[in-house]
């Protein structure tokens, strides 16, 4: 099964319910959205239609990060004890309200987004593992964590080690390298454009393009793979894809 789709809605809801069965939201990293606003946004999608979350930027970003400023949510504590995955009481509730607002709308799997900039240290390490292991303890079932490292963390065996160690998804552009770790086969793939650098938002896939990321997924071999796009032509892209697996005879979602 491969399950194919956006990340946020670049369309809107009508149009996109129409050609796609699958989101991962962004609001949700920017701030976090009210219980109201989840139970709405969940009512007003068709059933079967599936909902992935993008963790809230407080646990993955540092307080000096630029989109901090478009947050209007009044922090607990120490807003240095924020983001990195440290190991605090300020990021360990801050995520355990993001696996609230994940349930109310349904979605199973949360992504963990963390930026170039996070140290990828073995003190960073130990407390980023000191997080996992509490909020893998106290989530519960039916939710898992997908873990999208960036910069130095994308390539430290340490994080492959982390991923494979505590069951996370590694959350990967498949154009800049291979998953490390799918459990119970699942897969999660971002796709940020192609070029030189980690992004290149304004890339549109070509017919080639998407030909070879067909031939990704089919070598990564997993039972179940997320595709969802993240460029400025994602709906095109996304719907162009899913009609070339359908031709292929692919059971798609």
């Amino acid at each position: 099964m491969i399950r194919v789709g956006c990340c946020g809605f670049p369309v809107s809801r009508k149009r996109y319910v129409e050609e796609l069965s699958v989101v991962e939201l962004q609001n949700t990293f920017y701030d976090l959205p009210s219980r109201e606003w989840c139970r709405s946004l969940r009512g007003s999608l068709p059933s079967g239609f599936e909902i992935t979350v993008k963790a809230w930027q407080v646990v993955t970003h540092p307080s000096t990060s630029p989109t901090w400023r478009k947050m209007k949510s009044k922090l607990k504590g120490d807003p240095a004890n924020y983001g990195f995955l440290k190991h605090t009481r300020e990021n360990v509730e801050a995520f355990m309200e993001v696996v609230d607002r994940a349930r109310i709308l349904g979605a199973r799997i949360i992504v963990l987004q963390t930026p170039p900039s996070m140290p990828c240290t073995p003190l960073s390490l130990e407390s980023a593992e000191g997080f996992l292991k509490e909020v893998l303890g106290n989530i519960g079932e039916g939710i898992m964590i997908g873990w999208e490292p960036r910069g130095e963390c994308s390539e430290r065996k340490e994080v492959v080690e982390l991923l494979g160690k505590y069951g996370l998804i590694h959350v990967v552009d498949p154009f800049k390298r291979k998953p490390a770790s799918t459990p119970n086969g699942v897969a999660y793939l971002r796709l940020h454009g192609r070029g030189a650098g980690e992004t290149n938002y304004r890339y549109k896939y070509s017919d080639s393009d998407l030909e070879e990321l067909y031939a990704i997924i089919e070598g990564i071999g997993s039972s179940e793979t997320y595709v969802l796009f993240n460029n400025v032509y994602m709906f095109d892209d996304a719907v162009r894809f899913k009609r070339l697996l359908a031709s292929r005879g692919v059971k798609v979602a």
